[in-house]
C-alpha cells in the first residue's frame, strides 16, 4: 500500500522551551539493509529532555531500525544521529551507548547472568565504576522498577512481567539520558501490563517507546510519531492524532473508537 501522508492539518511537534536540552536529533536518516531493502527513507526526529514519545506504525515501518541507530547498533561513521549534542561517531560510541538505554521486546535477549543483581550490575561494572557505586546503582535501579529484594533470584525463573522490569533496571543502572523500549507491554497479562504502565509513568527519564498498544499510547504519551514505509508520516500531540481515524487506518493503526478486545 502506498504511503498516505498526514494531511496538512496534522500538527507538528509542540514547541519546546528555548533552553531545553535536545536528547535525540536525527536529520534525514536513510538506511538500506544488505540485499537492497530500504528501511529508512529520510527520517528526521527531534526529542527534548523529559519528553515521553510513542513511536507507532505497522510492522515493517522502520521503527526498530530507527531505534537500533540511536545507540550505534546500526549505522556508519557518517550517521546523522546526535545524542545529547554528541555525534554518533566511533569515538563517541561507548559514551552514546551509556546515554541510550535500549530495552528489547524479549527480555531474554537482555538477561544472561545467573542472578538479577548480576544482570543489573553488568553495565556499570563494565563501565569501570567502583564496586560500591555499582552496588548503589543496581539497588536504586531495582527499587525504581519495583524489584528490590529480588537481587538473589535467578533471572530465568522470573515471570515475564518481572523479567521486563529487570531488563529496564539493567539500563537504568547505567544512568541513561534516554530510555528506548520496543513493545514493552507485548505478552503481558492485564496485571503485568498495569504494573508496567505505572512504572513507565513514574520514571523521570526521556523516553521513546515503539508499540502497537494504542491504549498505552493514549494513556501515557503526550506525543506520537507515526512511521510507515521508512518515513515519518505524522508527528504531533497524541490526542490530536488519535482523533483522526482515517489517518490511523491509512497507516495500519487501531482507532480507539473501535471496541477493544
Amino acid at each position: 500500500m502506498p504511503v498516505v501522508h498526514a494531511p496538512a492539518t496534522v500538527p507538528s511537534a509542540p514547541p519546546t522551551a528555548p533552553h531545553a536540552t535536545v536528547v535525540i536529533d536525527v536529520a534525514d536518516l536513510t538506511y538500506t539493509y544488505p540485499g537492497g531493502q530500504p528501511a529508512l527513507r529520510g527520517v528526521s526526529l527531534r526529542i527534548m529532555e523529559g519528553e515521553k514519545v510513542a513511536l507507532v506504525g505497522p510492522n515493517g515501518a522502520g521503527k526498530s531500525t530507527l531505534m537500533l541507530h540511536l545507540n550505534g547498533i546500526l549505522g556508519g561513521p557518517a550517521s546523522p544521529v546526535h545524542i545529547c549534542g554528541r555525534p554518533l561517531s566511533r569515538d563517541n560510541l561507548p559514551l552514546i551507548r551509556g546515554l541510550v538505554g535500549l530495552v528489547f521486546q524479549n527480555p531474554d535477549d537482555q538477561l544472561f547472568s545467573p542472578t538479577v543483581l548480576e544482570d543489573v550490575a553488568f553495565g556499570p561494572l563494565h563501565q569501570g565504576l567502583p564496586e560500591a557505586e555499582v552496588r548503589q546503582r543496581a539497588a536504586r535501579a531495582l527499587e525504581q522498577v519495583g524489584m528490590a529484594g529480588f537481587e538473589g533470584r535467578l533471572s530465568h525463573q522470573l515471570s515475564l512481567g518481572q523479567k521486563k522490569r529487570v531488563a529496564i533496571a539493567t539500563v537504568l543502572s547505567m544512568a541513561p539520558a534516554l530510555l528506548v523500549l520496543d513493545e514493552p507491554t507485548a505478552g503481558l497479562d492485564p496485571r503485568g501490563r498495569r504494573q508496567l504502565i505505572g512504572l513507565l509513568r513514574d520514571l523521570p527519564v526521556t523516553m521513546l517507546v515503539s508499540t502497537h498498544d494504542m491504549w498505552l499510547v493514549d494513556e501515557l504519551f503526550p506525543r506520537m510519531v507515526i512511521m510507515d514505509e521508512g518515513r515519518v508520516v505524522a508527528d504531533g500531540p497524541t490526542p490530536e492524532l488519535l482523533a483522526q481515524p482515517s489517518l490511523l487506518e491509512a497507516h495500519g493503526l487501531e482507532s480507539l473508537a473501535l471496541p477493544h478486545h
